[in-house]
């Protein structure tokens, strides 16, 4: 409450209104499975488009399993489904499981510079034959960085830990400076440059600024150029003009080679989307900025021949800047790992509090769809000891976080038996099985196969909620990439799966092919529909964060009809939007919260209940029309 304690005119806003619920979005989607490339333990970032989910976990390549050999890259088609049937928004959680689980980093390509210093290593990020790439390195020169300026000499934009070149000029006099690459350190007890050829220590400078003048040196910064170019294909990744030092810095942070390519880089998305890093296994190893520079002349002699004579040879004239020089490293022998396990999909939690496959799903509550395209590949034969887990952790994902529904996947190849069989050890109001694999042209092999159908569902899913509404069953609609199915059913077929909640797709004649069904695999028969589930999930979630505000507020008769008030008013929106039955509100819903929903031991123990009904609209599923004959005249 406020106070006046002084006399005055006091303006105040007030609130006459209910507080608003904003409905939820419902067509966020989290897809787990195999990739060729990316991170395995970072957050995911939301992914919009196919080309973005491309440059973080590889292309379309096919996948080299050590025990199953070469497999479709069932996660790049799903996602290339998932947006072109319709989705918007998508998440990914890649799995991967090791050859060898002893290995510091397994399946990820490696090699070292030859030679001196062999502590220093380059590893691709993540593991997966996608990793393997040539690794350039190109030493760039500057610009002379001295000036005079009335008789003062200046180094204009040198940084403390730099290595430069420092080179008498053509026809200088005899040079106190000798010709060679040198560490920039900055004298702050005496606020001037010293340089020093070998260690860091300002004590053992063999040059200072006042050694030097424009006019009879030149004094240029040495960086270093990253090139990594993927040995399948693809676009290089350039980082240019770093610093060779380890302990560079730049406004306070590192900056130098190692620091930029570090195990954990500054930012997040330079962990996600940096392609290698750069690992010295001992520092002290690896010295200086200067002695880092010798070691890579040293690993390759056509780098650079031995400094400085070999700069001095590939200048023209004593204003040229020295010929660049490069060097690369081959990184390979990364591999695809073994075919992920059950325990790969379901994730797990490291002492770091680092999150793997579904477990990196829970702290994003958007999601309201998840799948694992491709994990029943194989699931009546030599994968059957993982996939029917992999299928029981996405149902009890979906049942842990509540608001989500499980897109499930058939077997490939199954008769009808067999997926009947698969369905019957399973029972969840959250979640939907899906049956045939939808027949594909592949664009890698310009060949005809086959892929799972969670891709295809998942984004007719979002194509319904936006074009119609979560509350419309999603079904009786155009598989836009389908060419057909692995099997095509017809009306006695599929009257026997219908009945037990296995969606089937189907073709039909001047129709397309369309999915044709919207069942969950629950056996509670309120449940029944897969618009109903996630419609109730829509409700739900809107409502729960839509009245957040209420927490700690003073449990009473006005906190009630505020809570009441923005429900009743939530809901009169959808009514009015067709969402519920009913042709007045009042036959619609309802909401409950005073005392008759409260206990005074409610009360004690700080709960608020609200009850609240909804009449929903469920699909109809079966359209009849009855015809009989009738005369003229007779009388209805």
């Amino acid at each position: 409450m406020s106070e006046y304690l002084a006399p005055g005119v006091f303006v105040e806003e007030v609130s006459f209104r209910a507080k608003s619920i904003e409905g939820v979005s419902t067509t966020t989607t989290g897809f787990v499975g195999p990739a060729r490339y990316g991170p395995l333990d970072i957050e995911p970032e939301i992914v919009t488009s196919l080309v973005e989910f491309e440059r973080t976990y590889g292309g379309r390549d096919k996948l080299v399993f050590q025990d199953a050999g070469e497999v479709d890259n069932y996660l790049w088609h799903g996602v290339r489904a998932f947006f072109e049937e319709g989705g918007k928004r998508l998440y990914v959680s890649r799995v991967f499981t090791p050859i060898d689980a002893t290995d510091e980093r397994p399946g990820c390509a490696r090699g070292g510079l030859p030679g001196s210093p062999s502590s220093m290593m380059v590893y691709a990020r993540f593991p997966g034959r996608a990793g393997n790439a040539r690794v350039g390195f190109t030493f760039n020169v500057g610009q002379s960085l001295l000036s005079d300026v009335d008789g003062v000499t200046f180094a204009n934009s040198l940084q403390s830990r730099d290595v430069v070149w420092i080179r008498p000029r053509a026809g200088a006099p005899s040079p106190a400076v000798e010709d060679g690459y040198y560490l920039a350190l900055w004298d702050a007890a005496n606020e001037s440059w010293a340089f020093v050829s070998s260690g860091d220590d300002i004590g053992t400078a063999e040059a200072t600024l006042t050694d030097l003048s424009a006019a009879n040196y030149e004094l240029r910064v040495i960086s270093v150029t990253v090139v990594v170019q993927p040995l399948g294909g693809g676009d290089a990744f350039v980082a240019p003009d770093l610093p060779l030092d380890p302990l560079h810095q730049r406004a306070g942070s590192p900056d130098s080679l190692f620091a930029y390519f570090a195990e954990f880089p500054a930012s997040l998305s330079r962990a996600r989307t940096l392609p290698i890093v750069i690992r010295a296994e001992d520092v002290a190893a690896i010295g200086t900025g200067t002695e880092l520079l010798g070691a890579f002349f040293d690993a390759d002699p056509n780098a650079s021949v031995s400094p400085p004579a070999g700069l001095r040879a590939a200048m023209q004239n004593s204003q040229s800047t020295p010929a660049e020089r490069s060097l690369a490293i081959l990184i390979d022998d990364g591999n695809d790992g073994l075919r992920p396990f059950a325990s790969a999909y379901e994730g797990e939690v490291d002492s770091a509090d680092r999150k793997t496959g579904l477990r990196q799903f829970e702290d994003l509550e958007d999601i309201s769809i998840v799948a694992a395209p491709g994990s029943t590949f194989g699931y009546e034969s030599g994968y059957a000891t993982h996939a029917p887990s992999i299928v029981r952790a996405l149902i009890r994902h979906a049942e842990r976080m509540k608001y989500c529904i499980a897109v499930l996947d058939s077997g490939d190849n199954q008769a009808i038996s067999e997926v009947r069989a698969m369905r019957a050890q399973l029972d969840s109001k959250h979640a939907a099985l899906y049956y045939p694999w939808v027949r594909v042209l592949d664009p890698l092999t310009q060949r005809e196969t086959h892929m799972p159908p969670s891709g295809f569902v998942a984004g007719i899913y979002a194509r319904n909620d936006v074009n119609r509404a979560v509350y419309k069953a999603p079904a009786n609609e155009v598989v836009n990439l389908a060419l057909g199915f692995e099997r095509f059913l017809n009306k006695a077929q599929q009257e026997v799966l219908n009945p037990e909640g296995i969606n089937c797709f189907r073709y039909f004649e001047g129709r397309g092919m369309r999915l044709w069904g919207a069942r969950t695999i629950s056996s509670d028969p309120e449940w029944k529909y897969v618009n109903l589930r996630r419609y109730f999930a829509y409700l739900e979630r809107s409502i729960d964060k839509g009245t957040q505000w209420a927490v700690f507020e003073p449990n009473g008769e006005q906190l009630w009809a505020n809570v009441r008030r923005t429900i009743e008013d939530f809901l009169l929106n959808e009514w009015q939007s067709g969402a519920l039955l009913g042709d007045k509100p009042e036959k619609s819903y309802f909401v409950k919260c005073d005392r008759s929903t409260m206990s005074q031991n409610d009360l004690d123990n700080g709960r608020l209940i609200c009850l609240i009904g909804v009449a929903p609209l469920r699909p109809a599923e079966f359209v009849i029309f009855r015809i009989g004959q009738w005369t003229a005249d007779r009388k209805v």
